[in-house]
Formats: structure tokens, sequence, C-alpha cells
């Protein structure tokens, strides 16, 4: 009998595998196609279930003829997918569950060069829009990359939009910045200000950063890396949100978004508004904004796929420069010098202001199943600038600065008060008002992207970038402080002179249409006009294991400048400057199993220099020193991958030759000296590992770590210059062996997200800096500055309101800086200390630093319907 229960059981064990059915599927992130490894696929109404592996893929056996697959990963909205029999169930894309404007068309996917657009990897960290809209709270957009290797961002307490990022030891106009594939980047000096781009945390669907070579196909050639901002488009359903946050210092934001869905005949739309205003981190740091979003959809069929796009962030916010040790030792760690009253009202010598619509319009063209076309035609148009003192500054006007530090604005108008006639002149620094330097600029452009699968092992894609630009810089008037206006006698258009005496507001709205006319102008008046053209190619072969790609570009850009402040009519225009550059670079990778696989890649970038190093001293003159930089990049990786744990390992070595870096410091009366470093190499070699586990479904564990050397090679040719562009000082140095500053070259960090009840979270983040060297430029003897760690922490709740009609109540609340750690992130000069000088933390206090925040908090509410 007993022999016979047993026969019966391995009967019934061998009829219910018989009966199994495999099912097999990928899941990835809606918004960026990321895998997501370790999200669960549980049978609906069982315990049966499987996780995703590294790549997102999973196998799950079922005895189920039919049911339905209940797929869910922390921090996405959870998807039902029915299943009928065994197979493959496809990719499955889950919707962040923070996002901002809902399930969307993927427009212009051909040109935004994410990490999975090729096989072979690539050192790189996607940030989720879950992840951007949870932590960014008041900070810049910047702040949401603080936790990835070799990424440092500082100049936090400048004032709202003035941080800047650094990745592996390279200055932003030395990385790549992408707006759904249309570069960002400042065409004159390659530089980001993201005050301008403040809207981007609003607006963005994800965020990934590619360091080193990247993946990126346009003909450009960054030297740190390339990071990409992919924005929503038109929602394909209807519905929206209201949110509201507070901060610190009187923070406000509310924010409203709604879509109408795509209708029958392919048409929808989507539109965001925002508002935003504070008080600041440190004293005299307000700040107001705006952001706009209208998106425009049309599917025309199942080949052609049309979107529209324009989106702004009008701003202002005054400013905090760098200040002396000493000063805030003085005065407090929230001390700004940039402010002061005037008749008990506050008044700012310092204010950003900027306007910067952007538009394109994107095209998707399925040509058939093995080709696809795509192109965004973009254009937009800045406004704006930045304010200062003109003539004679407070600093140099008897009792103009008040024993609290502060600008005695009263004094200053006291002082106007003896010039004769009331009439400053600006040349003579005689008389003092408030100006605006002003950066107006036009830009057009087009990407377009031609891809095509010549097999199933073989592909190649084509392109062509063509840009425009026209800029327009001058000096204007904004408060005269009494006096009646200023001789402007030093024009070479006028040299009969002309009385300014027109004043303009430093508004974002306004400034688009209301600027000074030529005959209103001071300082300089000069026009500059960039053309630039590249074609680009890829071609890859994937097989099995193994992967092997090449790319490569040639660009041109063209130069010319029109400078009516120092030239007659006649010889205004200068020469017209015209550079070739290219890039090519490959690379292969290698899979010995699911689990493990190595890479390595190689680039080699001629680079044309930017506008501004073309021209000396902001006049015609054309730079000698100027050539093509040298860019020589190798890197190489490993990574490591099981269903809830992969590791990543990437190494890199970048030589860069012939480069120009261009620095500012202020003396001690407030004036900003603009430093030039020429002719000098870098070389940045470097680890960097990173961590991810999901030992339990609810909890997410991260962890990074880098480890830099970098430094400078040969000689500098440096160059200091004043705000009016005037040459104070050359000199040649030997800056063999010295440190490279501005950015920690070592970097680790932990962290963890764990939803300890249903819809709740808590997360923290803990990150080290070192081996942080003050940002001087090529110097031989570069200061370190005192090493320190940072925790910010966050706790979230969605709260579900009704039943299967998507609606909800997202809670968040931030804290940074949870220590209140106090620590330099930035210094902008290079005293050493001696005997005898008073120092902090063995720094010398004379120096001039940004002391990073200390405590701040957000907190947010979201309903969406």
């Amino acid at each position: 009998m007993r022999r016979m229960y047993m026969v019966l059981a391995a009967f019934l064990m061998t009829a219910l595998a018989f009966s199994q059915e495999t099912i097999t599927g990928t899941i990835v992130d809606g918004e960026t196609s990321d895998p997501l490894p370790g999200a669960s696929i549980v049978v609906k109404g069982t315990t049966k279930g499987a996780t995703t592996d590294f790549d997102g893929k999973f196998s799950l056996n079922v005895a189920e003829g039919s049911g339905t697959l209940v797929i869910s990963y922390m921090g996405y909205v959870t998807k039902n997918v029915a299943f009928k029999k065994g197979g493959s169930i496809g990719t499955i894309a889950l919707a962040p569950d923070a996002e901002q404007l809902g399930e969307v068309i993927v427009v212009g996917s051909g040109l935004i060069d994410l990490a999975t657009d090729r096989q072979t990897p690539i050192a790189v960290s996607t940030i989720g829009v879950a992840e951007i809209q949870a932590k960014v709270g008041s900070q810049d957009v910047t702040m949401t990359l603080v936790n990835t290797p070799s990424v440092y961002v500082a100049g936090q307490s400048g004032g709202f939009g003035d941080t800047e990022i650094r990745v592996r030891g390279f200055e932003q106009d030395n990385t790549a910045f992408l707006l759904n594939g249309q570069p960002i980047n400042g065409m004159e000096d390659g530089k980001m200000y993201w005050s301008n781009w403040s809207g981007i945390s609003d607006i963005a669907n994800g965020i990934q950063i590619q360091r080193g070579l990247g993946s990126s196909k346009l003909a450009i050639s960054s030297v740190g890396g390339t990071v990409n901002f992919v924005t929503k488009t038109t929602d394909m359903r209807e519905g929206g949100f209201v949110s509201a946050g507070i901060a610190n210092d009187n923070y406000i934001k509310t924010t409203v978004g709604y879509n109408t869905g795509v209708g029958e005949k392919g048409f929808g739309a989507s539109v965001m508004l925002s508002h935003w205003q504070g008080d600041g981190y440190s004293n005299g740091t307000f700040g107001e904004g705006q952001t706009y979003f209208i998106s425009l959809g049309y599917k025309l069929n199942d080949a052609h796929n049309f979107n529209f796009l324009i989106t702004g962030a009008p701003q202002y916010h005054d400013q905090h420069y760098t200040e002396r040790i000493s000063e805030y030792q003085e005065y407090g760690m929230l001390y700004n010098g940039n402010y002061g009253y005037l008749n008990g009202e506050y008044l700012t010598q310092r204010r950003n202001y900027y306007h910067k619509p952007v538009a394109n319009l994107n095209w998707d063209w399925t040509i058939d199943d093995t080709s696809s076309l795509s192109t965004v035609l973009y254009a937009s148009w800045g406004r704006g600038g930045g304010t200062g003192s003109y003539g004679n500054s407070p600093g140099y006007i008897s009792n103009s600065i008040t024993d609290q530090g502060l600008i005695d604005w009263d004094a200053v108008a006291d002082y106007n008060d003896g010039i004769t006639d009331g009439i400053g002149v600006g040349s003579s620094y005689y008389g003092s008002a408030i100006r605006a330097s002003v950066n107006n600029h036009k830009w057009f452009g087009l990407v377009t992207n031609y891809s095509k699968e010549i097999n199933e092992n073989l592909t190649y894609n084509l392109g062509a970038d063509l840009r425009t630009y026209t800029g327009s810089h001058f000096r204007q008037l904004v408060n005269l402080l009494g006096l009646n206006g200023f001789d402007e006698s030093a024009s070479e258009q006028y040299p009969d002179g002309y009385i300014v005496s027109s004043t303009f507001k430093p508004s974002a709205w306004s400034s688009l249409f209301d600027y000074a006319d030529e005959d209103e102008r001071i300082a300089y008046d000069y026009d500059e006009r960039i053309n630039y053209g590249g074609v680009f190619g890829q071609l890859e072969y994937a097989k099995d294991a193994y992967s092997l790609f090449v790319q490569g570009s040639v660009s041109n850009q063209s130069h010319v400048r029109w400078d009516r402040y120092q030239y007659t009519e006649a010889e205004e225009e200068s020469e017209t400057i015209n550079n070739t550059g290219y890039n090519i670079k490959g690379g292969g990778s290698y899979a010995i199993n699911n689990q493990n696989k190595f890479y390595v890649n190689a680039g080699y970038y001629s680079r044309q220099p930017y506008h501004d190093n073309i021209y000396l001293n902001y006049a015609n003159d054309v730079n000698p020193l100027t050539e093509n930089e040298k860019i020589l990049g190798l890197e190489a990786g490993y990574t490591f991958s099981t269903s809830n744990f992969n590791a990543r390992l990437d190494v890199y070595r970048t030589s860069w030759k012939d480069r120009v870096v261009s620095s500012s410091d202020t003396d001690d009366f407030g004036a900003i000296i603009y430093e030039t470093d020429e002719g000098v190499e870098q070389l940045h070699s470097g680890a960097e590992l990173s961590l991810d586990a999901r030992p339990l479904p609810n909890l997410k564990l991260t962890g990074f770590l880098s480890v830099g050397d970098w430094k400078y090679v040969g000689d500098a040719v440096t160059t200091e210059r004043d705000e009016d562009r005037n040459v104070l000082s050359t000199d040649v140095e030997d800056v063999d062996g010295g440190e490279v500053g501005g950015a920690a070259q070592t970097t680790f960090g932990l962290g963890f997200d764990y939803e300890f009840i249903e819809r709740m979270s808590l997360d923290a983040n803990y990150r080290y800096y070192d081996k942080l060297y003050a940002d001087v430029g090529a110097v031989k003897s570069n200061i370190e500055l005192p090493s320190f760690g940072l925790l910010d922490a966050g706790v979230s709740y969605r709260m579900l309101l009704g039943k299967n009609d998507g609606k909800s109540l997202l809670f968040r609340f931030n804290v940074n800086n949870v220590l209140n750690e106090e620590y330099i992130s930035k210094m902008t000069s290079n005293y050493e200390a001696e005997a005898g000088d008073e120092t902090y933390k063995g720094i010398n206090t004379s120096n001039y630093v940004y002391f990073g925040n200390g405590t701040t908090w957000n907190f947010s509410l979201r309903y969406k319907f």
C-alpha cells in the first residue's frame, strides 16, 4: 500500500510539472526604457512569483492556463497584465508613481542618446522622475545627481540657480548637456547657468548622466561626460494634478497641470504652470520665478508622430558671491555683502534675471520595420542679464560700508549729490549707479538621426547637427541712485559723447521686449554670430555574448564679432574665424554569462575652442594662443548582476591638452576679477564603483565610491582682467603636478529606501567628500580643503482616493544636511596660511569661500486626478 501511495504521488507531481508553462518578459522604466532589476511579478490570487534580474528579465512557471500577473516595483505604478498561456509577454513599461504629467507619447526617441540605445556599456547613472520630484524640493536640479560617482555640486549658498556641477573633475563647459537631444550648453562659452533652466525639475521625465565618452552620437566633444534631460511630451490620457510645497526661508511653490488626452483623431495637449518664491538661504538672496510648459501632440498614423513643445522659466534671484572666511566669522555664516538699504528699503547690487523660452518640433517617422528617422527643429530666445555697480563702486566710496558689512546706499546717494550737474562719467569712475550686463540671444537649430537595422546583428546611424546663434552684449542703467545720467564719451561710434539717462527694470518678463537701444548703452556694446554644422555616424555589431561599435563625427564652427563701442562703424566687424573639429570613438563588450560583463572604450576628440577664447580682451583681436583642444579618453569596466544585486566598476584615463579655462574671483571691494588659463594640459584618471541591492522587495540599498587623481601638466599662461575686460596682468607659470580643484577627487556614499508601510517609505543618503582643492585654475601648489560628510533624509506617503480611478494624494518631507555639518563647498583663492595668520580648520581666513548650506527642509503635497 505504501508503494502505491508513492507511485501515485510521483504521478501527480509529474502531471503537475508537465501541466506548468513558463512565462517570460522584461520590465522597464516607462520614461527612460531602463531595465528595472528586482521588480516583483506575482500571479494574482496566489503567492507564486518571481523577480527580475539586472536586465529587467524574469521567468515564471505557472500551472494555470490563464490569469493575471501583478507587476510592481517600489516607486512605480503597479500594473496588471493578463496571460492566457505560456510564452513571452514582451516588454512591460511601468510608469513612475510620482509622474508629473502621466503617461506620455515618447517622441524624439532616435535623438535622445540614452545608454539603452547601444549594447556596449558605458559609465552611466539614471535618475527617474519619481526621485527627481521627491528630492529636488527647493534645490537646483543639479542636486539630483549628487549620489552618483565622480559628481560634485557646489555653490548652493550662492542663490537660486547658481550651483555648478562637475563630472570627473571637469567644469560644466566640458560636460555636454542635452534637452531631448537638443544641445543646451552656451554657444559662446559652453557654460550652464542653471537659473535659466530652473523649470527642468518640473518637466523632466528622467535624467541620465553618462560619465566619460558616453553614448552620444552628436557631433559634440564632451570631456567629463553627457547629461541627458528627457522631458515630458503630450499625455495620452485625460487628467491632471495640483501640487504645493513649502521650505525653509519662506520658500513656497505651487504647480498645476492638465492633459486633454489624445482623441480619436490623434490630437492631444498637455499644459503645466508653476510659481515659486523664497528669501534664499544666505542673506540677500531673494528669488522668484515661474515655469510654463505647453505640449501639443499629433499622431498622423502608425508611421508619423509629431509633437510641438514650448517651455520657459522666467526668474530673478539676488546673488551671493564668495566672501572671506574672516567676514563670515565677523558677520555670521549667512553673510552676503552684495546688498544694503536705501531710504530704509532693501536694495541689492547683484541680481540675475533671465527669460529663455525654448520651442521644439519633433517628428518621428517609422519608415519600415528596420529603419526610422527622428528630427527635432528647435529655437530659443534668451533675454536678461545681471546687475552690478557702474562708475565708482560702493566699496570705494567713504562710509558706504556699514559696521555689519552691508552697503550703505544712503551714503552712496550722498556721494552722488556732490557730482557736478548730476552727470557721472563711467570710464572715469566718477559717480555711482547700478547697471545691468545684458546677454540677449537667439538660437535656431536642427538635429536629425536616421537609424537602420541591416540585419539582426548590425545597425547603423547617420545624422546631422546644425545650429546658428546670435548673441548681443551690452550694459544699460538700472538705478541712477540720485544722478541725472552718465556721460558716455568713450564710444568710438559716438566720438562727441552722449548722455544716458534711461533706466531699465531688471525683470525677466519685461526684459523680453524692454532693453536699451544702441544710443542708451554704456561701457560696451557688441554682437557675435556662431554658425555650427556637423555630421555624425555610428555602426554597431552585436551577436550573442559580445558587441562592437564605432562612432565618428566632423564639424565646422564659424565665428564673427561686431563691436560698436571700441571701433568705428567701418571697422566694427571682426575677422571671420573658421575651425574644424572631429571625434572618433569605439569599443566593445563581452558577456561571460548573464551575470558578468566586461567592456572597453576609447575616444579621441579634436575640439574647437569656444567663441570667448578666440577673441582677445573682448575685442576683435584674434587670440594667437587658441587652437583645437586635444582629448584622449580611455575607459574600461565590469558589471556583475543578479536578480537582487548588481555592482559596477569603471576605470578611466582622460588627457586634455591645449585647453583654455576661465575663472573669476572678487577683490576686497566686491569687484569681479576674471582669470584665464591658456595652453594647459590636464590628466584625469580614476576608478568608480557603484552598487545597488534589493535584499527585500520593499528595501533598496545603494552605494558608490569614486577615487580620482586629477593633475595639471606643463606650463600655464595666466591673464587677469577686470569687469570691464581690461587686462590687469599676464604671467607664465610652471603648474606641472598641481592638483585640479573645484571638485572632490575622492567621494563615497551609502543610501537606502525602505517601504515600511504600504505606500509609505523612508529614504536616506550619506555622502563623504575628500581631496577637494581650491578652485583657482592651474597652479603648482593648491590648498586642500577640509573633508566633510552630509546626510539627507526624506519620507513619502501616497494616499489612494477612490477605486481604480487613479486619484491619489502624495505627501513628501525632506531634510537636507540633517546633522547641520559646517563645511566649505568651494574656495576661489589660494592664500597659504603662514605664521601668525588667523586660520579656520587650517585654512587662512583671508581666503574667499562658499560655505555649504546648513540644515534645510521642504514639504510638499500633490493631488493627482
